[in-house]
């Protein structure tokens, strides 16, 4: 079986060069180090209010990332325009409401089961691998199959919280949920809140993960272990 690939959100990065107004960190030399470290994907998530990610920091990342790119975000009208020209290998379409602090929700692909066609359908049109952010609930991944996406992503939150006390019961809806995905043909990725202490457990046990996404936990422990470290003990919790 192939390993679980790596890809690494450098939102914080930008988070922290904002902070100061400046060009540094550089979320260019971020992307370009974390690949030379192992990483086997970048992830960003640029929102519209520009907090962290800006709408140019996607133009600029796109000649350095030599791995995957995925970018992550609410279709709206200006992120579809910038995807369907930057041309990421991945979109991952995330249920955002202007202004939330982070991602807190998975997709209700039934009640936007239409809306979801469409922007899947112009994605795929483009060349573009999606995934669709999403909870564990049967009907809701089953309806996902029905938007042509190629792939859904576990919102893992709930994982993260009940893994200290009861791992068998953080893991159980996952490991049922990707049972069903497996059983339609969708991919699997995964993340939120996935760190050094839960990833290990989690890839273990979810049959066929494709991808983790992961930025706050890692860049957190760049800090402490160096980026190098970092990457490189998140790809061993990945074997």
């Amino acid at each position: 079986m192939n390993q679980t690939k790596l890809s690494v959100n450098i939102n914080k990065i930008a988070t922290l060069r904002n902070s100061r107004g400046g060009i540094n960190p550089s979320v260019v030399e971020a992307a370009i180090k974390a690949q030379q470290f192992g990483a086997d994907g970048i992830t960003i998530h640029p929102r519209p209010d520009e907090r962290h990610i800006r709408y140019q920091d996607v133009y600029d990342l796109k000649p350095v990332v030599h791995t995957e790119y995925n970018i992550e975000g609410y279709p709206n009208t200006k992120f579809m325009q910038i995807v369907l020209d930057v041309k990421p290998t991945q979109v991952t379409l995330v249920p955002d409401l202007p202004g939330v602090l982070t991602s807190n929700a998975g997709w209700d692909t039934i009640a936007h089961a239409s809306f979801l066609k469409k922007i899947v359908a112009d994605l795929k049109s483009a060349g573009i691998r999606t995934s669709i952010f999403i909870g564990t609930d049967e009907e809701l991944i089953r309806a996902a199959k029905e938007t042509g996406t190629d792939r859904v992503e576990f919102y893992t939150e709930s994982y993260a919280v009940d893994f200290s006390t009861n791992q068998k019961k953080a893991i159980t809806p996952f490991v049922k949920a990707a049972e069903i995905a497996n059983e339609i043909g969708l991919g699997i990725n995964a993340g939120h809140d996935l760190s050094l202490e839960n990833l290990a457990y989690f890839n273990q046990n979810i049959p066929n993960l494709l991808e983790v996404s992961i930025g706050h936990a890692l860049i957190s422990d760049s800090l402490y272990f160096g980026m190098s470290n970092a990457v490189k003990m998140y790809k061993n919790c990945l074997r």
